[in-house]
């Protein structure tokens, strides 16, 4: 396939310009079409940014309008679009949730390190080493002041903690759910906190969470920052701000479970949800979202803040996933696949597209270049950064992005991809042609399929072996 037809195919299953997809603007009133990315090389370096780094949990990869939703509105998400680059190949670092936070923190991939190995973070005794460099530390070192808003996800107190890894402020839940009102979590007990003492506050978590966030960017800042935005915004339990009823009746079922798989199965809410009410959910996010980057632009701060908007792996259940196979916890493209929108206003042009490939790690690495930090020669990235690729029109280098679960194996190089299945079955898929990974071109491209294989062997021979569930 030709470079250009490769390009409008991607384009039209990423959801095409986003005035096409919202479709109800008048040629008078349509914004203009989305442009192949190109850099703005002529603009001046200027001093460095504020990072602001939002997450969803379990976001599709098509759950915004602005991606191709036929029914869930984001007009937050999708102006940000607008006013920046989307991105249409972008990768969540794993499948699950704290194997991709370990990534972005670290800029590695999850299985460097032994925490990383969960998928996901499940008790006490995993977590991310306070002694590891993180994105947060890195950028604390050169100068910048931190802060993790939401979910960590990456390990419980007494041992883990955002503030033990280089974040300065922490406000928000150290595991992997939560229910939206009582704030009982994964472990059974109460997981909202600031710093390492719990903060009681029963509303609806995503209204805390923002609040929390527009205090933030809104503070007369001395020294450029950082913050990670981490919402649990669309992940189960199915609650949205005015179901309180729901979040009670789960809350309680909670405190009465004597097992952890008990506490899971109720935060799990498999009897609960629909798809109107994860369209709520989505809605909801989006405008949190508007709520967070209002607080930004009234803060004399948007020009030189660059946002960068993700999830942290492919949606699930109700999620629209079209036209992807698979979801959460697989490597086909819908368990990590994922909405990526960076906006920058003093270097970047808006009404752009990129189809350029990319992964979690591949932030870290960018965000530490931007911000004049270095990372730990002991600990070497895994991610490449994009700063060349976004400010001086280089082209990204040649190289692969990998993934390893329990399993599941991937590796895209290109358009071509390996994928070997549960049952240890091998299957090659030229994703420009076949996005939704149907067409297996394994036995008609054996040379190419052992390659891509041997590719992979060689980078998971590199990483921690997975223990022994016995």
């Amino acid at each position: 396939m030709s470079d250009m037809s490769r390009r409008a195919f991607g384009g039209l299953l990423g959801g095409g310009a986003v005035s096409t997809v919202t479709g109800a603007a008048t040629p008078a009133q349509a914004a203009p079409a989305e442009r192949p990315f190109r850099s703005r090389t002529a603009a001046a370096p200027g001093s460095r940014p504020n990072f602001l780094v939002i997450l969803g949990d379990d976001l599709g990869w098509a759950d915004l309008s602005s991606y191709g939703a036929p029914h869930i509105k984001t007009p937050n998400l999708d102006r940000l679009a607008r006013q920046g680059v989307r991105f249409t190949d972008a990768y969540s670092g794993s499948a699950t949730c704290s194997p991709t936070r370990f990534s972005l923190y670290t800029g590695r991939y999850p299985g460097r390190t032994k925490g990383g190995l969960a998928e996901p973070v499940a008790d006490r005794s995993q977590g991310l080493d306070p002694n590891h460099p993180t994105l947060a530390s890195l950028l604390k070192k050169a100068g910048y002041d931190t802060a993790l808003i939401g979910k960590w996800h990456c390990g419980w107190l007494p041992d883990y903690s955002p503030t033990k890894s280089g974040w300065d402020e922490f406000f928000g839940n150290f595991g992997g759910v939560l229910e939206y009102f009582s704030k009982l979590g994964q472990l059974g007990d109460y997981d909202l906190y600031e710093g390492d003492a719990e903060y009681r506050d029963l509303r609806y978590y995503t209204t805390v969470l923002t609040e929390r966030a527009v205090e933030y960017v809104g503070r007369k800042h001395r020294r450029p920052w950082l913050l990670n935005l981490n919402f649990t915004t669309p992940h189960w339990p199915w609650l949205a701000e005015g179901d309180a009823e729901t979040g009670a009746e789960i809350a309680a079922r909670v405190r009465a479970a004597t097992t952890p798989a008990q506490v899971t199965a109720a935060l799990g809410h498999r009897d609960g949800g629909s798809v109107a009410k994860y369209t709520e959910m989505v809605q909801s996010l989006d405008a949190a979202v508007g709520e967070v980057l209002a607080a930004l632009r009234r803060s004399g701060q948007e020009e030189n803040t660059l946002v960068l908007f993700a999830s942290d792996n492919g949606g699930e259940r109700w999620s629209y996933q079209w036209p992807l196979s698979g979801q959460k916890a697989g490597l086909q493209e819908g368990g990590i696949r994922v909405p990526a929108i960076l906006r920058w206003p003093a270097r970047i042009d808006g009404h752009q597209v990129s189809h350029e490939p990319n992964f979690s790690p591949d932030w870290t690495a960018t965000l530490l270049e931007l911000g004049g930090a270095h990372p730990d020669p002991a600990h070497p990235l895994d991610g490449t950064s994009l700063a060349g690729y976004l400010l001086r029109g280089e082209r990204l280098p040649e190289r692969d992005l990998f993934w390893r679960v329990r399993g599941n194996r991937a590796l895209r190089r290109g358009d071509w991809k390996y994928y070997q299945d549960a049952a240890g079955t091998d299957h090659l898929y030229h994703l420009a042609a076949d996005l939704r990974e149907q067409a297996d071109l394994a036995p008609d491209r054996p040379d190419l399929l052992a390659e891509l294989k041997g590719a992979w062997e060689r980078i998971a021979s590199g990483l921690l072996p997975y223990p022994d569930r016995g």
